[in-house]
């Protein structure tokens, strides 16, 4: 495993992270996502020497750490540009706990998000020639 590499593009979960508290709007967040899922994948691509599924499942699992801690911090700020999460969330178990929830939710859309950017990475490398050594 490349950790340095994992380490790398998980820095576009942390921008997303600061980006989607207040500038994202909810409407057009997935089509930022969709295009760093496409990029990773990419980078992972050309840069991993294998295990290009792991790859992907661990930048996503190091952005959900990123997105969770910033998102607990500035909740107040996130809720108020983001009203349907807030609404989604009153019916879940630990509805008077949104933080906590986000704790225990980070890490589950962290697997979600780790399996489909990791079956993209797969099928990158079968797509995308490696980096010469």
């Amino acid at each position: 495993m490349n950790w340095k590499l994992i380490f790398q593009l998980s820095i576009f979960g942390l921008i997303m992270a600061f980006a989607t508290v207040s500038l994202i709007p909810q409407n057009i967040e997935p089509f930022f996502w969709i295009a760093i899922i496409l990029f990773c994948a990419y980078v992972i691509a050309k840069a991993a020497k294998g295990s290009y599924f792991m790859h992907g499942f661990w930048v996503s699992m190091v952005n959900s750490v990123w997105i969770t801690i910033v998102q607990v911090i500035s909740y107040s700020t996130y809720v108020a540009n983001h009203p349907d999460m807030s609404k989604m969330s009153e019916h879940l178990p630990l509805a008077n706990h949104p933080r906590m929830l986000m704790v225990i939710m980070g890490p589950i859309w962290g697997i979600i998000f780790g399996i489909v950017l990791g079956l993209v990475a797969f099928i990158a490398s079968k797509i995308v020639k490696p980096k010469a050594a």
